[in-house]
């Protein structure tokens, strides 16, 4: 059973991940430190619903060095090791959590169940949604190739989902998974993130070190893999 002393934590969460999302949108639009690569700007947003001022800090340590105004006024050096890794893990965190926010509603609509329990079917559609997520920022944002940007995706979400999904099976066998309709809910779910950012990290840092060396690449990558759809001829 859920106990009632989260529910102040939960709204305490959501409240500190919320403004720490505002805060970056307004440094971001307001401030003008716009990110190279766009969709950048609404994958820190995301990533500071669920890491609050972690996100926060990571954002003006490593985030807005992918910024052209920052490199107008500094000549800070750029972001390598640590700080790389996790940039290139946030899309992936945010693929999952833009992922939950659509698959929790629609398996609980759905009612569709295996074995009885629609964990199951939510633990997929989750893990679908965040492939095809993902898929597409590494195509159309990182440039990759269709074969690489689907097998990139599809590798970070599957050891992202050790951690989340892990977590989720591990609240459901446990009688600690409140309904979606409780904050708590929430509140778990983004803990559930982390762990899947933490279980994803070592892949992420692996492949980015497979990568390119230019920095402000905001993306992992892998060696290349031979396109399954290729390019149309006239």
């Amino acid at each position: 059973m859920v106990p009632d002393y989260l529910y102040p934590v939960a709204w305490l969460f959501v409240a500190v991940g919320v403004i720490s999302a505002a805060v970056i949108l307004y440094d971001v639009h307001s401030r003008g430190f716009r990110q190279d690569k766009k969709a950048m700007e609404a994958i820190w947003a995301i990533t500071a619903l669920y890491f609050g001022p972690v996100a926060l800090l990571a954002y003006y340590k490593w985030g807005r060095t992918n910024s052209a105004k920052v490199r107008e006024l500094t000549t800070s050096p750029i972001q390598g090791g640590w700080g790389r890794s996790f940039t290139d893990g946030t899309p992936g965190g945010a693929a999952a959590t833009v992922a939950h926010f659509i698959g929790v509603p629609l398996v609980v609509t759905s009612g569709l169940t295996i074995a009885g329990t629609d964990l199951w079917v939510m633990i997929i559609t989750i893990a679908l949604l965040a492939i095809a997520l993902l898929f597409l920022f590494e195509k159309f944002v990182a440039g990759l190739n269709t074969g690489r940007a689907l097998l990139t995706a599809a590798i970070i979400v599957l050891a992202f989902d050790v951690g989340m999904g892990g977590w989720m099976i591990f609240l459901h066998f446990s009688s600690f998974m409140p309904p979606p309709s409780d904050i708590r809910f929430f509140l778990l779910m983004q803990i559930g993130n982390i762990l899947g950012f933490i279980t994803a990290y070592p892949v992420v840092r692996v492949l980015a070190r497979r990568g390119p060396s230019a920095a402000h690449s905001g993306q992992a990558r892998l060696p290349d893999v031979a396109d399954p759809i290729p390019a149309s001829t006239t």
